[in-house]
């Protein structure tokens, strides 16, 4: 026993050294499983890289190397190749074989998110191509769950080309001799030579997420992917997600509105029934007492998840319209009506607007 008891002693004191020879643990720092997927892997870097940036923990003196652990753990763990390497023998791998390359994936993932270290936005004097923005319908369901959506764009790429090209070309101010004593200012083109380029259509694969809670409108930006720049950096491509029109709920802002049509026998004597919801649960809505038409009922934290919080909860409100009987009543049954009913005639005539 002793001896299996210092054996076991040795492997876990092992199994510690190699850990920290292996360097950080991408996987506990996103909080996923070994086993998770890309897009797990993606939504967890997308709802850390919110809480953790350091403009928004200023009073943290570790939320820089928070947030650079962060992204090289989205780094090395979104790409299958480098993930497949780091499962292998971890982050030194990775580094031996020069795959870290140390860039922002927070601006290349989140697009233009709004964030730059310090506050201070960045200025770009680099001429860069035209922004394409293109409208992507989105359901009700894909804005409340949430959705990877791929799409197949043939984007112009710029390549070598043979020759020469004038580029760079800017406006300067000359001074011409007109004689003795004369002379005159006057702005002239310069340019420089470069070498040639021309642009291919590349077959390129994007991903769109579609955040929960998203609002309608909400623009997703892709970096780099939008009309290329000769002299420059290639513009954006922008997507702006509109709501498709759903069956049966409207939404406002966090809340949800539905309309249900009961029967006048439920709407006197009361009901119980289940609305499906937009992720397949069931939503119970019971009166046991008379509903009129146009009642509202209210079913709090069942709307939309917020998009800035996807614990909060916006409400449901379900409108309620009578059916009334088409069949004809009896004289008896019309007795009986009037007897359980004990209403009095109330013709009251009013402006109803």
């Amino acid at each position: 026993m002793i001896t299996y008891s210092a054996s076991l002693c040795l492997m876990l004191v092992f199994s510690l050294v190699l850990l920290v020879l292996a360097g950080r643990d991408y996987y506990q720092i996103l909080g996923v499983s070994r086993s998770a997927t890309t897009n797990e892997i993606k939504k967890a870097y997308r709802k850390l890289a919110k809480e953790l940036h350091p403009d928004k923990n200023q009073g943290d003196p570790d939320a820089s190397q928070k947030f650079q652990d962060l992204g090289a753990a989205y780094e090395a763990l979104a790409d299958s190749e480098k993930r497949e390497l780091y499962d292998r023998c971890g982050e030194d791998c990775l580094k031996k074989d020069g795959m870290m390359n140390n860039n922002d994936p927070f601006a290349s993932f989140f697009g233009d998110f709004g964030f730059q270290f310090g506050g201070e936005p960045q200025h770009h004097e680099t001429p860069r191509g035209a922004d394409i923005v293109m409208e992507v319908v989105v359901s009700l369901e894909e804005l409340y769950n949430g959705n990877f959506i791929e799409m197949t764009r043939n984007k112009p790429v710029i390549k070598p080309a043979p020759g020469t090209r004038k580029c760079n070309c800017r406006q300067e101010m000359v001074t011409r001799n007109l004689g003795p004593g004369r002379f005159q200012m006057m702005q002239q083109t310069v340019c420089d030579e470069c070498p040639n380029v021309k642009l291919v259509n590349e077959e390129r694969l994007l991903e769109i997420e579609v955040e929960v809670g998203a609002p309608d409108n909400h623009k997703f930006r892709l970096r780099g992917e939008g009309e290329p720049h000769m002299d420059g950096d290639p513009g954006d491509l922008v997507f702006v997600f509109k709501t498709e029109r759903h069956p049966q709920y409207t939404r406002k802002g966090d809340d949800l509105y539905t309309n249900v049509t009961i029967s006048l026998q439920d709407a006197l004597i009361g009901f119980t029934l289940e609305l499906v919801h937009l992720d397949g649960h069931k939503v119970t809505v019971s009166r046991d007492k008379v509903t009129w038409a146009g009642a509202r009922v209210r079913k709090k934290g069942e709307g939309m998840p917020n998009f800035e919080n996807n614990n909060l909860h916006g409400n449901l409100y379900v409108t309620f319209d009578i059916e009334f009987p088409k069949k004809e009543f009896s004289d008896d049954e019309k007795e009986a009506l009037k007897k359980i009913l004990e209403q009095s005639p109330n013709n009251k005539v009013y402006n109803g607007l």
